[in-house]
């Protein structure tokens, strides 16, 4: 594990960052005590979503092609708009 005060933390930032993201642990400290750690993110696993896995749950009542409110209906409507 690598330790660094938080103005050398700073000023090395992308280095530690390069360490962390191999897999290190990086402590931060403040005049020598420790304050944080930061520490990579392992990965969650495999996504386990199944391409189709919602096929045939979905129903469709109306025209998807169609306005849902007639232009007769609502006033902010005019035959230009269509």
């Amino acid at each position: 594990m690598k330790v660094a005060n938080i103005a050398e933390f700073k000023n090395h930032l992308s280095e530690y960052l390069a360490a962390v993201a191999a897999g290190e642990e990086v402590e931060i400290r403040k005049r020598n005590a420790p304050l944080a750690r930061v520490v990579p993110i392992r990965a969650s696993g495999r996504n386990r979503t199944v391409l189709g896995c919602g096929a045939g749950t979905v129903v469709v009542k109306a025209d998807l092609t169609q306005p849902m409110i007639p232009p007769e209906d609502d006033s902010r409507w005019t035959s230009n708009d269509f």
